[in-house]
């Protein structure tokens, strides 16, 4: 009824009394003078500080890496908890780690950035605090986490606390690995504990001439062992990424590095339960480069560099090589097939004949597992005349450490295709992907050559009784030694028994590898049931 009892009547238009808006803006001034203190890290002189180190701020970092308008904050008003040796009148918000999520290239990650700025980036219980909660957020959405380290190591006020901190985070590394990337650039200072963390990602970058990593540093190591070394031999980027193998890059500045995040992460999944990524290709699937018919020298000791063969196959060139400077003698790294994300793996006859060695059996086998636990598919280029020989070897574990390396093949499940160029000598032709340890499709050129060993050394067991009672010991060598190569030192034997899938034209090598893939999307391999295995570390 129009005028009856239950007539809506009119709402009231909220207003506020003059008192309310007072307070209203009060909070609101609070508020963004909080926002700004937090933008300003250690203040206006220590950022200054800090670029004419050459470094950027935390803040800058982040701002190059993720994408424009994209970041979101997480812990910006956090501050310690401490009160001794008079901190508690010492408090920045952010407590000297900048937290939160945005996109790289559209795609969503983690990241935490160290603030030197802010008591020298120290880890303190907070500061822990802020980074073990983004990383929790990221296992339970699938992401990756990038940690973007700058930082003096732990907060020594803090004591136990600021070591438990550490622990924390070294928890969340290691139950992350093999779930979600986890990439580690390192900024500044790394000492310490602080060390273990990056250690346990997936990936270490290095700024040259203003990172550094050691567990003790130069000081310390003079007093213990009155060795004296400066920061950067003892823990710099070039050391780490050519002698200890710790570094994966070392980038010439901090934009590089940022750079190189920006592509590695174009390579990978998100998580373990993800696929590859795939980009549009241009590069014709059936390309043909006539060039790798004549690569291989007439001669099989005469070396030749297999990073050709790799930019001739893949798309467009574009191979980004992890761990460059280190173990040359074997090369890995991410490339694409027909826009696929693949990882190569190879011997390189140029850097010591492509022999297997400790540094470079390790090197391989960390890449191969972390390639298997995110799905990429591996593809293994073969020219490898054997083991390392020497005391040096024996005595450092090459038994050990080169059955990292077969550990790692045996164990991956995901598309696996061999192509072997030329040699294919002894433990190594099993090692290196061979069709007995699950390789999926393995090829060989014509220029193979599948043995025990090589021709003269085999003919000089084989026949030495017969060559020691020849006339001239020289002639029977070369005879026995034709014999041996045109039997044995070739693909064929190996192909006759479905060693090998089949024998290629050089040519042919990136269709029959894309063909391949192509196939091998769907395949599912499984490993018997169990916690983990033992891997011999």
């Amino acid at each position: 009824m129009a005028g009856g009892r239950f007539a809506m009547t009119p709402s009231k238009v909220f207003q506020m009394s003059p008192l309310q808006s007072t307070i209203m803006k009060n909070k609101l001034d609070q508020l963004k003078k909080k926002k700004e203190e937090a933008l300003l890290g250690g203040g206006k002189e220590r950022i200054a500080d800090q670029h004419k180190k050459g470094k950027l701020t935390a803040r800058e970092r982040i701002e190059l890496l993720i994408d424009d308008g994209t970041f979101e904050e997480i812990g910006m008003l956090v501050t310690h908890r401490s009160h001794a040796f008079g901190l508690e009148k010492q408090k920045f918000l952010g407590d000297g780690v900048v937290t939160g999520h945005g996109k790289i290239n559209g795609r969503e990650v983690f990241v935490y950035s160290q603030d030197f700025t802010v008591f020298g980036g120290s880890l303190s219980e907070a500061h822990a605090e802020k980074i073990c909660k983004i990383m929790d957020m990221a296992m339970k959405v699938g992401i990756p986490v990038i940690g973007l380290n700058d930082s003096g190591g732990a907060r020594i006020q803090e004591g136990v606390v600021s070591l438990g901190g550490y622990a924390d985070i070294f928890l969340r590394n290691t139950l992350a690995s093999g779930v979600i990337p986890q990439i580690s650039a390192i900024m500044g200072p790394c000492a310490g504990g602080a060390v273990y963390s990056p250690a346990i990602t997936d990936f270490v970058l290095m700024v040259k001439n203003t990172s550094y990593m050691f567990v003790t540093g130069p000081n310390v190591v003079k007093t213990v062992t009155h060795e004296e070394v400066s920061s950067e031999d003892l823990g710099g980027a070039m050391t780490h990424a050519s002698k200890s193998g710790v570094a994966h890059f070392a980038c010439e500045n901090e934009i590089e590095c940022i750079d190189h995040i920006k592509k590695l992460l174009s390579f990978l999944p998100q998580n373990n339960m993800d696929d590859v990524p795939r980009h549009t290709c241009t590069d014709p699937a059936d390309r043909k480069d006539e060039k790798l018919n004549s690569i291989i020298p007439d001669t099989s000791t005469k070396p030749y560099d297999m990073k050709k063969v790799i930019h001739s196959v893949i798309d467009d060139g574009d191979f980004l090589e992890v761990h460059q400077e280190y173990a040359q003698n074997i090369i890995v790294g991410f490339a694409r097939m027909n826009g696929m994300s693949v990882g190569i793996v190879a011997n390189q006859p140029a850097v010591l004949a492509g022999v297997l060695d400790i540094e470079a059996s390790t090197k391989a086998a960390r890449f191969i597992r972390f390639c298997d636990a995110f799905n990429i598919p591996l593809i293994t280029f073969e020219d490898v005349p054997g083991f390392m020989p020497g005391t040096d070897q024996e005595w450092h574990g090459i038994i050990k450490h080169g059955a990292k390396l077969l550990y790692a093949y045996c164990e991956a499940t995901v598309p696996k295709i061999t192509i072997i160029t030329r040699k294919a000598y002894g433990g190594a032709y099993d090692v290196m992907n061979s069709k007995h340890i699950r390789g999926d499709m393995n090829f060989a050129w014509p220029t193979a050559e599948i043995a025990v060993m090589g021709p003269k050394g085999a003919v000089e067991i084989i026949f030495k009784k017969e060559i020691d009672k020849a006339e001239d010991k020289k002639a029977a060598l070369a005879q026995k030694v034709q014999e041996y190569t045109d039997k044995f030192a070739n693909p064929y034997s190996a192909a006759e028994r479905g060693y090998i899938d089949d024998v290629i034209l050089p040519d042919e090598t990136r269709t029959r590898i894309i063909r391949a893939l192509e196939m091998l999307e769907t395949k599912v391999d499984k490993n018997p049931k169990k916690k983990h295995g033992n891997i011999p570390l």
